[in-house]
């Protein structure tokens, strides 16, 4: 498939029962008899705003959550955040940064422990080798980082 196509799928599901559909997967995943337990998220762009609510829906059953580009968790919701996280945004991304103040103040406010990379000069879905956004050297670097954040809060 495409970006198109899969916008166009998405838009014929029902959003709430999409969100139901993810956090069932993965409390399933780690429930999982080859699970250690443990238990991250990532996503890019919408995935990116479902992590954050899977961060959001989860508590403590969500170990560390690495929201690429993705819609903030409203603030109201942010304390029942108990995972890592580690929040990627593209620096021309004015629609997705223009959330991130609120969203690092209500982090702060409720010790949240997080990272936050801003890749400068990147535009949102840098991490897509599908488009021309695509930036090599940005996405190798933010998938370094993801997988180091893994390690140390995942594999442990």
């Amino acid at each position: 498939g495409n970006d198109d196509d899969g916008r166009q799928l998405q838009r014929s599901l029902e959003p709430e029962q999409l969100d139901q559909d993810m956090i069932n997967s993965a409390r399933y995943l780690k429930s999982h008899a080859l699970s250690n337990g443990r238990l991250g998220a990532t996503g890019y762009c919408w995935g990116g705003g479902m992590t954050n609510r899977l961060a959001v829906a989860l508590g403590s059953d969500l170990n560390a959550g690495v929201p690429f580009y993705g819609a903030a968790a409203a603030s109201a919701d942010v304390a029942a955040i108990e995972a890592a996280m580690l929040i990627v945004y593209a620096g021309t991304d004015t629609r997705i940064n223009s959330m991130w103040p609120d969203y690092e103040a209500a982090l702060q406010a409720n010790n949240v422990t997080y990272e936050m990379e801003m890749f400068a000069g990147t535009l949102h879905g840098f991490h897509n080798n599908s488009t021309p956004r695509y930036n090599e050297a940005a996405a190798a670097q933010a998938w370094n980082r993801t997988i180091g954040f893994f390690r140390a809060h995942v594999i442990g």
